[in-house]
């Protein structure tokens, strides 16, 4: 086993050379810019010379690009990310880590365009990526129901990947296909990932056959213990050859009624998001874990509504029943 990398690294003369003797170029050159972006900032806490090198703004871009390919493909979010305060650095801490769903009291003023940068690989290889931009001041944005859609309804994006048939397609998409969706507030310099990165549910669609592949980030709406769920939806078919090919990418928010918000009430739940705390924990199994506890909240709410609505309609029927039998009493004494 290798001596960690804050350690002696090799000995000369008896005597030993430490890190800070080994020349910065070559730290930079062989090391830093081998790293991904947890590695590298784990690594620029080991010491004060790390720290320095793994600071500067090329190999955190270099590092973006890598991650979300989306970003190095558009000019304007490529000066956008440097433009951040803190710059590229920074932007990756707002846009990888997992969002946690705590309101933030304070808001600044709603964005008046929202940025999504859209990256998904299958089997570790990239078969879709975009950016588009979201107006968010125009009447209809706010009084309809929030969606972006990233491809319009009869358009299709062939891939090099190969589906297979049955429910191996469902099995093999729920296990290799990952997602990324940072939505990026470019006035205010903000950004925040609202992919579960993995699946949570995979399932073939009952009348077009094709395979529906669900991502999902659970926000909070006015408090924590009211939830709304960000739901991607990709929709992935079968060509002729079996090859691969991408008819949907879309994003919608819905409470735990199920009913889709508009996009007034999403901008301000999307705007706490972006403003709100980050976690460290692993994306893929926290997306999981918080989906299905979303689930069993948003079940739990249903039979509850049930059994308030049938104990109203007994109570219901008893009032009739009474009023039923008032009646006939006045009837046959009068």
């Amino acid at each position: 086993m290798s001596p960690p990398l804050s350690a002696t690294v090799a000995a000369v003369d008896g005597g030993s050379t430490t890190l800070s003797d080994v020349h910065a170029d070559i730290l930079e050159a062989h090391i830093l810019n081998r790293l991904d972006g947890p590695t590298l900032a784990a690594a620029s806490c080991a010491s004060s010379v790390l720290h320095s090198l793994s600071s500067q703004d090329h190999l955190w871009t270099a590092i973006c690009h890598s991650t979300w390919p989306s970003t190095a493909a558009d000019p304007r979010l490529r000066r956008l990310v440097s433009a951040f305060p803190g710059g590229p650095r920074a932007f990756f801490s707002l846009s990888f880590p997992t969002i946690l769903p705590s309101p933030s009291a304070a808001l600044a003023p709603p964005p008046q365009e929202l940025i999504s940068a859209v990256d998904i690989n299958y089997k570790g290889n990239l078969i879709f990526s975009k950016v588009q931009e979201t107006e968010t001041v125009t009447g209809w944005f706010r009084c309809s129901p929030f969606r972006i859609d990233l491809l319009d309804p009869k358009e299709t994006v062939p891939t090099a990947a190969r589906l297979l048939d049955g429910d191996g397609a469902c099995t093999s998409l729920a296990e290799e296909m990952t997602l990324s969706w940072v939505l990026i507030d470019p006035a205010g310099r903000r950004a925040a990932s609202l992919s579960s990165h993995r699946p949570v549910d995979v399932h073939r669609h009952w009348l077009t056959g094709e395979v529906q592949v669900k991502f999902a980030t659970i926000l909070s709406a006015s408090s924590v213990s009211e939830l709304v769920q960000c739901g991607i939806v990709v929709t992935c078919g079968g060509a002729e050859g079996g090859e691969m090919h991408v008819s949907e990418v879309s994003m919608q928010v819905e409470d735990m009624d199920g009913m889709n918000l508009t996009g007034k009430d999403s901008l301000v739940i999307l705007q706490r998001a972006m403003e709100g705390k980050r976690g460290n924990e692993r994306r893929e199994e926290e997306g999981r874990r918080r989906y299905k506890e979303y689930l069993e909240m948003k079940t739990e709410r249903r039979e509850r509504k049930l059994r308030n609505e049938g104990t109203l309609d007994k109570v219901c029927v008893a009032i009739g029943i009474s009023l039923f039998a008032a009646f006939c009493c006045f009837f046959l004494w009068s």
